[in-house]
């Protein structure tokens, strides 16, 4: 049986912050600054990163632009690959939830 609070995180994650814990705004926030330090540490190259579903939907959200409020649109599958390209113009989705082909297949053309 789900919570009660559920609901408020499918819904309304923005308005929701885990008891003893941190809001969904500010894991989005935690995410995007830790991909922001990576990248200034690996300028011009391919990184991974490794999460759990719903911190790489708030990555994802951020790269779209698309409020938090509805990042569970956004699907994640187990050991599925996200892919983000970072430039000076701004990120580029350049692929959600990807669980079959190359992963050449993910460069930008």
């Amino acid at each position: 049986m789900k919570k009660p609070e559920w609901k408020t995180v499918q819904k309304a994650p923005s308005t929701f912050r885990f008891p003893n814990g941190e809001s969904f705004l500010e894991m989005q926030t935690r995410m995007v600054s830790a991909i922001d330090d990576i990248r200034s540490r690996h300028p011009g190259k391919v990184v991974v990163c490794v999460s759990h579903a719903d911190p790489i939907k708030a990555a994802v959200a951020h790269a779209m632009g698309t409020h938090i409020d509805l990042f569970q649109r956004i699907v994640i599958s187990t050991c599925s690959i996200t892919a983000i390209q970072y430039s000076s113009s701004g990120p580029v989705v350049l692929g959600v939830n990807l669980t079959g082909g190359s992963l050449k297949d993910l460069r930008p053309s």
